[in-house]
């Protein structure tokens, strides 16, 4: 996680919202990391998730991300948390909660909706302070 939020620092430093994530395959080892870009890119889709589960699916053969886990600083969003259901993600970890956008368990639980085909681990709470520190400082400058 401590690789997250390294990337959401990435994207504050850019002018985007601070969040960061990673993809990790069933060893541990890294296949993808990203941070925000919408800024950047002028592209409302370039959210942390989507960009490392895109850079994640490249790095392998196929798009399914099966045994694979994506770590991100900020609870995701109903884009996002369709995506994850949609690579097959086996497992999301996320730091700090969304009340306002969340969708892996905050305001909706999209990911556990037991009217998918695919429901992905659900780990929440992980570093929690130091994945919130960099959207409470980005959001009080605003």
């Amino acid at each position: 996680m401590r690789l997250a939020v390294a990337e959401a620092e990435r994207a504050a430093l850019a002018g985007d919202v601070p969040v960061g994530a990673l993809v990790l395959d069933g060893d541990g080892r890294v296949l993808a990391t990203a941070h925000n870009e919408r800024e950047l890119t002028g592209d409302p889709t370039a959210h942390a998730e989507i960009l490392a589960i895109r850079r994640a699916a490249e790095s392998r053969p196929g798009w399914r991300l099966t045994g694979c886990t994506l770590l991100v600083t900020l609870e995701p969003c109903t884009m996002c948390a369709g995506a994850i259901t949609q690579s097959r993600l086996d497992r999301v970890v996320y730091g700090a909660r969304d009340e306002k956008a969340g969708a892996v368990g905050s305001l909706w639980d999209v990911v556990r909706d037991r009217r998918l085909n695919h429901r992905p681990e659900v780990i929440t709470g992980v570093l929690e302070e130091a994945c919130a520190a960099p959207l409470t400082a980005f959001f009080r400058t605003r």
